[in-house]
C-alpha cells in the first residue's frame, strides 16, 4: 500500500492534500472526510448501521493528530474526533471521491434530505454522558 510523503491541511479551501510515494496526490474535502469518517459514530458497528451525516458542508478541521505510523485522527469543528484515517483509507477517499460523492448524494436523496440539512438530535437514551 502506498505511504504518504506529504500531508497538508488547507483551511481556506477546506481540503486535506495528501501525496503518496506512488506519485498519487489527492485533495480530499473535509466534508467528504467527515461524512465518510471510519468511526463507529458514522459507520456503526456493522453493515446497515451507518448514520447518514448531513450539515457538514462548512465543517473545519481543527487538528490532525498522527496515530503511530499508519493513520491520522482529525478533529473537526462539529466536535467529531473519533475517526482513525489509515493511509489505505485516505488513499481510497482520494482515489474514489467522485464515486463516494455520487453514493453520498444518492443516500441523501433516498433519505429526503440535502447536504445542508442539520443533523437530527440524538434519540432519547442515546445521548453521550
Amino acid at each position: 500500500m502506498p505511504q504518504p510523503t506529504e500531508i497538508t491541511v488547507h483551511q481556506f479551501s477546506r481540503v486535506l492534500e495528501v501525496a503518496f510515494d506512488d506519485g498519487a496526490r489527492f485533495q480530499i474535502p473535509f466534508e467528504l472526510m467527515r461524512v465518510y469518517s471510519p468511526s463507529a459514530e458514522v459507520m456503526g458497528h456493522g453493515p446497515g448501521q451507518e448514520t447518514l451525516q448531513t450539515g457538514k458542508r462548512e465543517v473545519q478541521m481543527l487538528g490532525l493528530e498522527p496515530v503511530g505510523h499508519y493513520a491520522v485522527r482529525p478533529a473537526f469543528s462539529d466536535g467529531h474526533d473519533s475517526g482513525l484515517f489509515t493511509w489505505d483509507y485516505l488513499y481510497r477517499l482520494g482515489r474514489d471521491q467522485a464515486q463516494l460523492w455520487a453514493d453520498y448524494e444518492a443516500r441523501l436523496a433516498a433519505a429526503g434530505v440535502t447536504r445542508d440539512t442539520p443533523m437530527p438530535a440524538p434519540a432519547a437514551g442515546c445521548a453521550h454522558h
